[in-house]
């Protein structure tokens, strides 16, 4: 997962809209993909920063520029003067621990929100910051590195399946945004998973590798919980707002995604609740066994108390003891400590404590 916490040292002091990226470097190199597309046509490439202003939107049509690495300090710079972004847009762009936020300034709506996506070579959960903004007619998305959540969004631009390519820049928003709020529930039915996993190994065995992988699920909840509660507000901002770049049409899609996002949030408390529970399972089961163990050794020390003590007895070095010259002294002694065992089980098992 990714880091909750990171260092600001870098930016103390500055005035606000200095451009200084605060997070890890997740790309080699910036790349930078571009759709324009209308409902006949579609155009699809790769471009160099210095080329963002020679494919401007005409007249009917949708730019989609996507950013892959937020490393590169200039290029981000480059696309604020193309788009006239405002430089503290750039500012939170660049800081990758943003709280999910909504913000308009009036020409563009600015939107900073977590993807995540679960990686199969890694066998873990892909998290980062995700910025959007939406222009009249063109979508900026700002990614940490490559791979996302989006290739189904780009395939039915491709097809020209669905509404896209007859919709405006709002609907593909929507379709941005709903994208990743779905994905929310692919990684919840992984985190659902874990727990059904480690709820099976709780009835066979507590031992300290299931406790780390109930405090990493644990950790996982945490984290999703503090990424999709202010999600809510935002999707419900979003919503509400009364702007011009978002048609009333599309303002129906985005309930859906407010619908979702409330979905996702019980399932995350959900979820918080039945990890809680196993912890405290977990817990009891290891105090349960160490009671089972400490009642085995405290029977076995209790049944040898007075074995000790008569065969404690028989070894004093005292001379006038009339049992140390009798033939059948030993055997007797060795029978009245068996009976004196034997008795003691019986008396535990007729209390149940066996």
């Amino acid at each position: 997962m990714k880091k909750i916490i990171k260092s600001r040292s870098q930016k103390a002091g500055h005035p606000p809209g200095i451009l200084v990226h605060l997070g890890e470097r997740k790309e080699e190199n910036s790349r930078i993909n571009i759709f324009k597309y209308s409902e006949e046509n579609l155009e699809e490439k790769e471009i160099k920063v210095e080329d963002i202003s020679r494919n401007f939107p005409g007249e009917g049509e949708v730019l989609w520029v996507n950013v892959d690495g937020l490393h590169d300090v200039e290029i981000i710079e480059k696309i604020g003067q193309d788009f006239s972004l405002h430089p503290l847009v750039l500012e939170d762009i660049l800081s990758t621990d943003q709280r999910p936020k909504i913000e308009d300034y009036g020409e563009f709506l600015f939107l900073v929100l977590p993807m995540f996506y679960y990686s199969t070579e890694e066998d873990t959960i892909i998290a980062e910051q995700v910025s959007l903004v939406l222009g009249n007619n063109f979508i900026i998305s700002f990614q940490e590195q490559q791979g996302d959540v989006f290739s189904e969004l780009r395939r039915r631009l491709r097809t020209k399946k669905g509404l896209l390519r007859r919709r405006g820049a709002d609907y593909l928003f929507y379709g941005l945004l709903d994208s990743i709020v779905d994905a929310y529930f692919l990684i919840l039915e992984k985190v659902g998973e874990d727990i059904e996993e480690i709820d099976d190994l709780l009835l066979e065995k507590a031992d300290s590798e299931l406790l780390q992988q109930i405090h990493r699920v644990k950790r996982e909840m945490v984290f999703l919980r503090r990424s999709v509660w202010p999600l809510r507000e935002v999707i419900a901002k979003l919503e509400r707002r009364e702007t011009a770049l978002i048609s009333e049409s599309t303002l129906i899609y985005l309930r859906d995604v407010y619908d979702h996002v409330i979905q996702i949030i019980e399932t995350v408390e959900t979820s918080r609740d039945l990890i809680s529970g196993i912890m405290d399972i977990y817990l009891s089961t290891v105090s349960n066994r160490m009671n089972e163990v400490m009642k085995v050794l405290t029977i076995i020390a209790t049944i040898f108390i007075p074995l000790t003590f008569v065969a404690g007895v028989y070894g004093m070095n005292f001379v006038f003891m009339p049992e140390l010259e009798w033939p059948w002294g030993y055997p007797i002694v060795l029978m009245i400590m068996g009976i004196v065992a034997l008795g003691m089980v019986f008396y535990f098992r007729r209390k149940r404590w066996l």
